[in-house]
Protein backbone atom coordinates (compact mmCIF):
# COMPACT_ATOMS: atom_id res chain seq x y z
CA UNK A 1 0.00 0.00 0.00
CA UNK A 2 1.39 3.19 -1.52
CA UNK A 3 1.97 6.35 1.52
CA UNK A 4 -1.14 8.45 -0.08
CA UNK A 5 -2.98 5.55 0.39
CA UNK A 6 -2.46 5.67 4.24
CA UNK A 7 -3.06 9.28 4.14
CA UNK A 8 -6.17 9.08 2.76
CA UNK A 9 -6.95 6.17 5.27
CA UNK A 10 -6.25 8.75 8.19
CA UNK A 11 -7.89 11.47 6.00
CA UNK A 12 -11.05 9.56 6.14
CA UNK A 13 -13.22 10.47 9.40
CA UNK A 14 -15.20 7.53 10.12
CA UNK A 15 -12.07 5.22 9.03
CA UNK A 16 -9.96 6.82 11.67
CA UNK A 17 -12.66 6.65 14.02
CA UNK A 18 -12.92 2.85 13.73
CA UNK A 19 -8.92 2.11 13.76
CA UNK A 20 -9.12 4.85 16.76
CA UNK A 21 -11.72 2.97 18.73
CA UNK A 22 -10.05 -0.68 17.70
CA UNK A 23 -6.41 0.23 18.83
CA UNK A 24 -8.31 1.87 22.30
CA UNK A 25 -10.18 -1.36 22.93
CA UNK A 26 -7.22 -3.80 22.11
CA UNK A 27 -4.93 -1.72 24.77
CA UNK A 28 -7.36 -2.08 27.52
CA UNK A 29 -8.09 -5.68 27.13
CA UNK A 30 -3.83 -6.04 27.35
CA UNK A 31 -4.18 -3.38 30.37
CA UNK A 32 -6.65 -5.81 31.68
CA UNK A 33 -4.51 -9.23 31.24
CA UNK A 34 -2.27 -8.02 34.15
CA UNK A 35 -4.76 -7.98 36.52
CA UNK A 36 -4.47 -11.00 39.02
CA UNK A 37 -6.85 -13.48 40.21
CA UNK A 38 -7.41 -12.85 43.73
CA UNK A 39 -5.48 -15.73 45.75
CA UNK A 40 -3.34 -17.04 43.76
CA UNK A 41 0.60 -17.48 43.83
CA UNK A 42 2.28 -15.96 40.64
CA UNK A 43 5.72 -17.74 41.61
CA UNK A 44 4.43 -21.05 41.71
CA UNK A 45 2.47 -20.50 38.68
CA UNK A 46 5.59 -19.57 36.54
CA UNK A 47 7.75 -22.48 38.19
CA UNK A 48 4.45 -24.80 37.15
CA UNK A 49 4.18 -23.55 33.54
CA UNK A 50 8.23 -23.81 32.37
CA UNK A 51 8.32 -27.21 33.95
CA UNK A 52 6.91 -28.43 30.90
CA UNK A 53 5.30 -31.70 30.03
CA UNK A 54 1.44 -32.57 29.51
CA UNK A 55 0.24 -29.75 31.20
CA UNK A 56 2.79 -27.64 30.27
CA UNK A 57 2.19 -28.11 26.29
CA UNK A 58 -1.64 -27.92 27.15
CA UNK A 59 -1.40 -24.15 28.97
CA UNK A 60 1.27 -23.08 25.90
CA UNK A 61 -2.07 -23.52 23.58
CA UNK A 62 -4.25 -21.72 25.88
CA UNK A 63 -1.35 -19.25 26.68
CA UNK A 64 -1.28 -18.69 22.98
CA UNK A 65 -5.15 -18.16 22.48
CA UNK A 66 -4.91 -16.14 25.32
CA UNK A 67 -2.05 -13.69 25.16
CA UNK A 68 0.11 -15.13 27.61
CA UNK A 69 -2.45 -14.41 30.66
CA UNK A 70 -2.32 -18.11 31.47
CA UNK A 71 1.37 -17.85 32.26
CA UNK A 72 0.45 -15.00 34.86
CA UNK A 73 -2.90 -16.20 35.36
CA UNK A 74 -4.93 -12.59 35.12
CA UNK A 75 -8.78 -12.48 35.21
CA UNK A 76 -8.24 -13.02 31.24
CA UNK A 77 -6.39 -16.28 32.10
CA UNK A 78 -8.73 -18.35 29.91
CA UNK A 79 -9.21 -15.42 27.00
CA UNK A 80 -11.94 -16.04 24.63
CA UNK A 81 -10.93 -19.68 24.13
CA UNK A 82 -14.34 -21.10 26.02
CA UNK A 83 -16.55 -18.93 23.35
CA UNK A 84 -14.84 -20.55 20.37
CA UNK A 85 -15.41 -24.16 22.43
CA UNK A 86 -18.89 -23.15 22.35
CA UNK A 87 -19.37 -21.76 18.68
CA UNK A 88 -17.64 -25.19 18.10
CA UNK A 89 -20.09 -27.10 19.58
CA UNK A 90 -22.82 -25.42 18.43
CA UNK A 91 -21.61 -25.78 15.16
CA UNK A 92 -21.11 -29.26 14.95
CA UNK A 93 -24.82 -29.86 16.80
CA UNK A 94 -26.56 -28.02 14.09
CA UNK A 95 -26.33 -30.85 11.76
CA UNK A 96 -26.96 -33.32 14.40
CA UNK A 97 -29.99 -32.17 15.36
CA UNK A 98 -32.80 -31.70 12.87
CA UNK A 99 -34.78 -28.97 14.47
CA UNK A 100 -31.66 -26.93 14.43
CA UNK A 101 -31.14 -27.79 11.20
CA UNK A 102 -34.42 -26.99 10.06
CA UNK A 103 -34.41 -23.47 11.95
CA UNK A 104 -30.75 -22.38 10.12
CA UNK A 105 -32.36 -23.54 6.68
CA UNK A 106 -36.06 -21.94 7.06
CA UNK A 107 -34.78 -18.49 8.50
CA UNK A 108 -30.96 -17.84 7.96
CA UNK A 109 -30.72 -14.19 9.99
CA UNK A 110 -32.56 -15.66 13.03
CA UNK A 111 -30.86 -19.21 12.78
CA UNK A 112 -28.09 -16.65 13.37
CA UNK A 113 -29.15 -14.40 15.69
CA UNK A 114 -30.24 -17.51 17.59
CA UNK A 115 -26.54 -19.18 17.46
CA UNK A 116 -25.00 -15.99 18.88
CA UNK A 117 -27.39 -16.10 21.88
CA UNK A 118 -26.52 -19.63 22.82
CA UNK A 119 -22.77 -19.21 21.91
CA UNK A 120 -23.23 -16.56 24.59
CA UNK A 121 -25.50 -18.66 27.06
CA UNK A 122 -22.93 -21.81 27.04
CA UNK A 123 -19.75 -19.93 27.36
CA UNK A 124 -20.87 -19.65 30.84
CA UNK A 125 -20.80 -22.95 31.77
CA UNK A 126 -17.89 -23.40 29.43
CA UNK A 127 -15.23 -20.82 31.09
CA UNK A 128 -16.99 -22.10 34.39
CA UNK A 129 -16.04 -25.52 33.48
CA UNK A 130 -12.58 -24.63 32.22
CA UNK A 131 -12.09 -22.50 35.34
CA UNK A 132 -12.17 -25.61 37.42
CA UNK A 133 -10.34 -27.46 35.29
CA UNK A 134 -7.05 -25.13 35.09
CA UNK A 135 -7.16 -24.43 39.11
CA UNK A 136 -7.70 -28.29 39.60
CA UNK A 137 -4.60 -29.02 37.16
CA UNK A 138 -2.34 -26.42 38.64
CA UNK A 139 -2.88 -27.33 42.08
CA UNK A 140 -2.46 -31.32 40.91
CA UNK A 141 1.15 -30.09 38.99
CA UNK A 142 2.45 -27.69 42.02
CA UNK A 143 1.54 -30.72 44.62
CA UNK A 144 4.11 -32.75 42.93
CA UNK A 145 6.91 -30.07 43.50
CA UNK A 146 5.44 -29.67 47.27
CA UNK A 147 4.50 -26.26 46.33
CA UNK A 148 0.82 -24.71 46.67
CA UNK A 149 -0.92 -22.35 44.16
CA UNK A 150 -3.74 -20.89 45.72
CA UNK A 151 -3.21 -18.65 49.44
CA UNK A 152 -6.13 -20.36 50.86
CA UNK A 153 -7.83 -23.85 50.90
CA UNK A 154 -9.25 -24.54 47.79
CA UNK A 155 -13.23 -26.01 48.13
CA UNK A 156 -16.96 -25.87 47.76
CA UNK A 157 -17.82 -25.80 51.99
CA UNK A 158 -17.33 -24.00 55.04
CA UNK A 159 -14.80 -21.19 54.84
CA UNK A 160 -13.39 -22.00 51.77
CA UNK A 161 -16.60 -21.62 49.59
CA UNK A 162 -16.39 -17.74 49.40
CA UNK A 163 -12.97 -17.62 47.89
CA UNK A 164 -12.96 -20.31 45.71
CA UNK A 165 -16.22 -18.95 44.29
CA UNK A 166 -14.47 -15.41 44.02
CA UNK A 167 -11.77 -16.80 42.37
CA UNK A 168 -14.02 -18.46 39.87
CA UNK A 169 -16.55 -15.78 38.98
CA UNK A 170 -13.52 -13.39 38.44
CA UNK A 171 -12.00 -15.28 35.86
CA UNK A 172 -15.57 -16.15 34.24
CA UNK A 173 -16.09 -12.82 34.10
CA UNK A 174 -12.51 -11.60 32.83
CA UNK A 175 -14.11 -13.73 30.08
CA UNK A 176 -16.75 -12.25 29.53
CA UNK A 177 -15.12 -9.25 29.30
CA UNK A 178 -13.01 -10.11 26.82
CA UNK A 179 -15.89 -11.06 24.38
CA UNK A 180 -17.62 -7.56 25.46
CA UNK A 181 -14.55 -5.91 24.02
CA UNK A 182 -14.18 -8.33 20.77
CA UNK A 183 -17.90 -7.29 20.08
CA UNK A 184 -17.74 -3.77 20.86
CA UNK A 185 -14.34 -3.76 18.26
CA UNK A 186 -16.90 -5.77 16.07
CA UNK A 187 -19.75 -2.78 16.48
CA UNK A 188 -17.61 0.43 16.53
CA UNK A 189 -14.14 -0.82 15.52
CA UNK A 190 -13.09 -2.43 11.96
CA UNK A 191 -16.39 -4.84 11.67
CA UNK A 192 -16.43 -8.46 12.08
CA UNK A 193 -12.94 -8.83 13.52
CA UNK A 194 -13.30 -8.43 17.14
CA UNK A 195 -12.34 -11.53 18.64
CA UNK A 196 -9.72 -12.36 15.53
CA UNK A 197 -8.00 -8.95 16.96
CA UNK A 198 -8.32 -9.89 20.71
CA UNK A 199 -6.73 -13.03 19.75
CA UNK A 200 -4.54 -11.42 17.69
CA UNK A 201 -3.09 -8.88 19.84
CA UNK A 202 -2.55 -11.84 22.64
CA UNK A 203 -0.46 -13.49 19.88
CA UNK A 204 1.42 -11.02 18.76
CA UNK A 205 2.45 -9.64 22.52
CA UNK A 206 4.45 -13.22 23.07
CA UNK A 207 6.88 -12.30 20.09
CA UNK A 208 8.95 -9.76 21.49
CA UNK A 209 9.80 -12.07 24.48
CA UNK A 210 10.55 -15.13 23.00
CA UNK A 211 12.45 -13.38 20.51
CA UNK A 212 14.60 -11.59 23.16
CA UNK A 213 15.33 -15.15 24.65
CA UNK A 214 16.28 -16.38 21.10
CA UNK A 215 18.76 -13.77 20.68
CA UNK A 216 20.23 -13.77 24.25
CA UNK A 217 21.66 -17.08 23.46
CA UNK A 218 25.31 -16.44 23.79
CA UNK A 219 26.57 -19.06 21.53
CA UNK A 220 23.89 -19.35 18.51
CA UNK A 221 21.52 -16.62 19.28
CA UNK A 222 22.62 -14.65 15.94
CA UNK A 223 22.15 -17.43 13.43
CA UNK A 224 19.10 -19.42 15.27
CA UNK A 225 17.34 -15.60 14.90
CA UNK A 226 17.97 -15.51 11.19
CA UNK A 227 16.91 -19.20 10.35
CA UNK A 228 14.00 -18.98 12.39
CA UNK A 229 13.09 -15.75 10.80
CA UNK A 230 13.54 -17.50 7.49
CA UNK A 231 11.57 -20.05 8.08
CA UNK A 232 8.94 -17.93 9.53
CA UNK A 233 8.61 -16.48 6.26
CA UNK A 234 8.37 -19.26 4.38
CA UNK A 235 5.74 -20.90 6.15
CA UNK A 236 3.95 -17.39 6.26
CA UNK A 237 3.74 -17.10 2.15
CA UNK A 238 2.92 -21.24 2.30
CA UNK A 239 -0.34 -20.45 4.44
CA UNK A 240 -1.10 -17.06 2.62
CA UNK A 241 -0.85 -19.20 -0.60
CA UNK A 242 -2.90 -22.22 0.20
CA UNK A 243 -5.19 -20.38 2.23
CA UNK A 244 -6.01 -18.35 -1.13
CA UNK A 245 -6.33 -21.55 -3.01
CA UNK A 246 -9.87 -21.97 -4.79
CA UNK A 247 -11.11 -24.12 -7.20
CA UNK A 248 -13.18 -22.35 -9.40
CA UNK A 249 -16.52 -24.43 -10.19
CA UNK A 250 -18.45 -23.12 -13.68
CA UNK A 251 -22.17 -22.32 -12.78
CA UNK A 252 -24.63 -21.42 -15.45
CA UNK A 253 -27.15 -18.66 -13.90
CA UNK A 254 -30.43 -18.60 -16.14
CA UNK A 255 -31.42 -15.40 -17.97
CA UNK A 256 -33.82 -13.06 -17.27
CA UNK A 257 -36.90 -11.39 -18.69
CA UNK A 258 -36.33 -7.73 -18.73
CA UNK A 259 -39.91 -6.05 -20.38
CA UNK A 260 -39.94 -8.16 -23.88
CA UNK A 261 -36.34 -9.15 -24.28
CA UNK A 262 -34.79 -12.09 -22.58
CA UNK A 263 -31.16 -11.88 -21.08
CA UNK A 264 -28.75 -14.52 -22.42
CA UNK A 265 -27.78 -16.71 -19.67
CA UNK A 266 -24.80 -15.81 -16.87
CA UNK A 267 -21.84 -17.67 -16.76
CA UNK A 268 -20.20 -17.66 -13.39
CA UNK A 269 -17.50 -19.27 -11.22
CA UNK A 270 -18.23 -20.81 -7.22
CA UNK A 271 -15.27 -21.61 -5.29
CA UNK A 272 -14.39 -23.10 -3.48
CA UNK A 273 -11.37 -23.37 -0.93
CA UNK A 274 -8.61 -25.81 -0.44
CA UNK A 275 -8.81 -24.61 3.44
CA UNK A 276 -12.38 -24.18 4.68
CA UNK A 277 -11.48 -25.56 8.40
CA UNK A 278 -9.03 -22.99 9.36
CA UNK A 279 -7.09 -23.39 12.97
CA UNK A 280 -9.96 -25.33 14.31
CA UNK A 281 -8.45 -28.57 13.56
CA UNK A 282 -5.64 -28.18 15.37
CA UNK A 283 -7.44 -26.99 18.26
CA UNK A 284 -9.46 -30.14 18.43
CA UNK A 285 -6.56 -32.54 17.63
CA UNK A 286 -4.24 -31.03 20.41
CA UNK A 287 -7.33 -30.96 23.33
CA UNK A 288 -8.16 -34.39 22.42
CA UNK A 289 -4.05 -35.29 22.30
CA UNK A 290 -3.68 -33.38 25.59
CA UNK A 291 -6.67 -35.21 27.69
CA UNK A 292 -5.48 -38.22 28.52
CA UNK A 293 -2.37 -36.51 30.05
CA UNK A 294 -3.85 -34.40 31.97
CA UNK A 295 -5.93 -37.36 33.52
CA UNK A 296 -3.20 -39.12 34.18
CA UNK A 297 -1.29 -36.24 35.56
CA UNK A 298 -3.28 -36.68 38.99
CA UNK A 299 -2.15 -40.54 39.23
CA UNK A 300 1.55 -39.85 38.68
CA UNK A 301 2.46 -39.79 42.22
CA UNK A 302 -0.19 -43.03 43.02
CA UNK A 303 1.26 -45.21 45.76
CA UNK A 304 0.70 -48.09 43.84
CA UNK A 305 3.82 -48.69 41.63
CA UNK A 306 2.33 -49.69 38.11
CA UNK A 307 -0.53 -47.12 38.72
CA UNK A 308 2.20 -44.26 38.51
CA UNK A 309 4.30 -46.09 36.22
CA UNK A 310 1.72 -46.19 33.55
CA UNK A 311 0.48 -42.51 34.45
CA UNK A 312 4.01 -41.28 33.76
CA UNK A 313 4.21 -43.35 30.92
CA UNK A 314 0.99 -41.80 29.04
CA UNK A 315 2.04 -38.20 30.39
CA UNK A 316 5.26 -38.97 28.44
CA UNK A 317 3.42 -39.74 25.31
CA UNK A 318 0.72 -38.01 25.18
CA UNK A 319 2.32 -34.82 26.98
CA UNK A 320 4.44 -33.77 24.19
CA UNK A 321 7.75 -35.33 24.98
CA UNK A 322 7.57 -38.58 23.01
CA UNK A 323 7.97 -38.51 18.58
CA UNK A 324 4.57 -40.60 18.45
CA UNK A 325 3.18 -37.41 20.00
CA UNK A 326 4.04 -35.52 16.43
CA UNK A 327 2.70 -38.49 14.41
CA UNK A 328 -0.41 -38.66 16.40
CA UNK A 329 -0.95 -35.23 16.24
CA UNK A 330 -0.49 -35.06 12.44
CA UNK A 331 -2.48 -37.89 12.01
CA UNK A 332 -5.59 -35.92 14.11
CA UNK A 333 -5.16 -32.76 12.07
CA UNK A 334 -5.90 -34.23 8.78
CA UNK A 335 -8.93 -36.13 10.15
CA UNK A 336 -10.36 -33.68 11.42
CA UNK A 337 -9.70 -31.40 8.81
CA UNK A 338 -12.01 -33.44 6.53
CA UNK A 339 -14.76 -33.78 9.83
CA UNK A 340 -14.95 -30.42 10.05
CA UNK A 341 -14.78 -29.20 6.47
CA UNK A 342 -17.48 -31.96 5.61
CA UNK A 343 -19.64 -30.54 8.59
CA UNK A 344 -19.43 -27.11 7.02
CA UNK A 345 -20.10 -27.45 4.02
CA UNK A 346 -23.34 -29.61 4.42
CA UNK A 347 -24.89 -27.08 6.37
CA UNK A 348 -24.36 -24.40 3.52
CA UNK A 349 -26.33 -27.07 1.40
CA UNK A 350 -24.92 -25.64 -2.11
CA UNK A 351 -27.34 -27.99 -4.25
CA UNK A 352 -30.13 -26.19 -2.86
CA UNK A 353 -29.11 -22.39 -2.85
CA UNK A 354 -28.15 -22.72 -6.42
CA UNK A 355 -31.48 -24.76 -7.20
CA UNK A 356 -33.72 -21.76 -5.71
CA UNK A 357 -31.76 -19.84 -7.86
CA UNK A 358 -32.44 -21.72 -11.21
CA UNK A 359 -28.67 -22.16 -11.21
CA UNK A 360 -27.18 -25.09 -12.89
CA UNK A 361 -23.39 -26.67 -12.77
CA UNK A 362 -22.74 -27.70 -16.42
CA UNK A 363 -23.38 -31.62 -17.18
CA UNK A 364 -24.77 -31.38 -13.33
CA UNK A 365 -28.53 -32.47 -12.58
CA UNK A 366 -30.29 -29.78 -10.18
CA UNK A 367 -30.76 -30.09 -6.21
CA UNK A 368 -28.76 -33.09 -4.67
CA UNK A 369 -27.10 -34.21 -7.50
CA UNK A 370 -25.38 -31.03 -7.52
CA UNK A 371 -24.27 -31.07 -4.02
CA UNK A 372 -23.14 -35.09 -4.08
CA UNK A 373 -20.82 -33.48 -7.05
CA UNK A 374 -19.49 -30.39 -4.79
CA UNK A 375 -18.49 -32.76 -2.05
CA UNK A 376 -16.96 -34.94 -4.04
CA UNK A 377 -14.98 -31.61 -5.36
CA UNK A 378 -14.85 -30.26 -1.78
CA UNK A 379 -13.14 -33.74 -0.40
CA UNK A 380 -11.06 -33.75 -3.45
CA UNK A 381 -8.60 -30.04 -2.75
CA UNK A 382 -9.38 -30.29 0.89
CA UNK A 383 -6.86 -34.02 0.78
CA UNK A 384 -3.85 -31.48 0.02
CA UNK A 385 -5.04 -28.50 2.31
CA UNK A 386 -5.15 -30.74 5.09
CA UNK A 387 -1.76 -33.01 4.80
CA UNK A 388 -0.53 -29.14 4.49
CA UNK A 389 -2.26 -28.15 7.81
CA UNK A 390 -0.77 -31.34 9.24
CA UNK A 391 2.80 -30.73 8.38
CA UNK A 392 2.37 -26.76 9.36
CA UNK A 393 0.80 -28.19 13.16
CA UNK A 394 3.81 -30.65 13.40
CA UNK A 395 6.45 -27.71 12.16
CA UNK A 396 7.70 -26.73 15.48
CA UNK A 397 8.29 -30.46 16.43
CA UNK A 398 10.43 -31.01 13.48
CA UNK A 399 11.86 -27.63 14.05
CA UNK A 400 12.71 -28.89 17.83
CA UNK A 401 14.85 -31.89 16.41
CA UNK A 402 17.54 -29.28 15.11
CA UNK A 403 17.55 -27.02 17.16
CA UNK A 404 19.79 -26.75 20.20
CA UNK A 405 18.26 -26.92 23.49
CA UNK A 406 18.59 -23.51 25.00
CA UNK A 407 16.73 -22.34 21.68
CA UNK A 408 13.59 -24.87 21.82
CA UNK A 409 11.45 -23.01 23.73
CA UNK A 410 11.48 -19.84 21.31
CA UNK A 411 10.13 -22.29 18.91
CA UNK A 412 8.82 -20.52 15.78
CA UNK A 413 8.33 -17.65 18.15
CA UNK A 414 4.26 -18.00 17.52
CA UNK A 415 2.90 -21.62 17.46
CA UNK A 416 1.61 -23.52 14.69
CA UNK A 417 -2.13 -22.58 15.22
CA UNK A 418 -0.87 -18.66 16.38
CA UNK A 419 0.71 -18.63 12.61
CA UNK A 420 -2.63 -19.22 10.96
CA UNK A 421 -4.41 -16.55 12.87
CA UNK A 422 -1.74 -13.83 12.74
CA UNK A 423 -2.00 -14.52 8.76
CA UNK A 424 -5.64 -14.71 8.47
CA UNK A 425 -6.39 -11.60 10.55
CA UNK A 426 -4.27 -9.62 9.08
CA UNK A 427 -5.47 -10.87 5.60
CA UNK A 428 -9.10 -10.20 7.11
CA UNK A 429 -8.58 -6.83 8.41
CA UNK A 430 -6.68 -5.70 5.31
CA UNK A 431 -9.62 -6.75 2.77
CA UNK A 432 -11.86 -5.17 5.38
CA UNK A 433 -10.00 -1.68 5.12
CA UNK A 434 -9.80 -1.95 1.48
CA UNK A 435 -13.60 -2.03 1.05
CA UNK A 436 -14.05 0.28 3.75
CA UNK A 437 -11.84 2.80 1.75
CA UNK A 438 -13.49 1.81 -2.26
CA UNK A 439 -17.26 2.35 0.09
CA UNK A 440 -15.66 5.89 0.61
CA UNK A 441 -14.53 6.57 -2.65
CA UNK A 442 -10.94 6.29 -2.83
CA UNK A 443 -9.41 5.14 -5.68
CA UNK A 444 -8.60 1.65 -6.24
CA UNK A 445 -5.27 2.21 -7.49
CA UNK A 446 -4.02 4.26 -4.11
CA UNK A 447 -4.96 1.01 -2.15
CA UNK A 448 -2.93 -1.63 -3.83
CA UNK A 449 -0.35 0.32 -5.46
Amino acid sequence: MKRSAWRYLWKSEDIRTKLLITLMLLVLYRLAANIPVPGIDRGVIQSVVSSGGAAGTLFGLLDMLSGGTISNFSILAMGVYPYITAQIILQLLVPIIPALERRMKENPREGRKWMEKWTIILTVPMALLSAIGQVNIFNSLAGQSQQTVLSFTYGFTGASLLPTLTLLISMVAGTMLGIWLGQLISEYGIPNQGLSLIIFSGIVSQMPSRLVSLWSDKQNGWWLTIVILAIMMLTIFAIVYVQQGRRNVPVLFPGRRVGNRMSMPVRSNLPLMVNMAGMIPLIFAQSLLLFPAIVASYFVNAKTAWVASMASGISAVFGGQSGWYAVMYFVMVVAFTFFYTDVLFQQQNYGETLKRQGAQIPGVLRGPATQKYLTKVQRRITFPGAFFLGFVAVLPYILNLFLPASARNAGLLITAAGLLIVVGVVRDTFTIIETELKLHGYDESLIKG
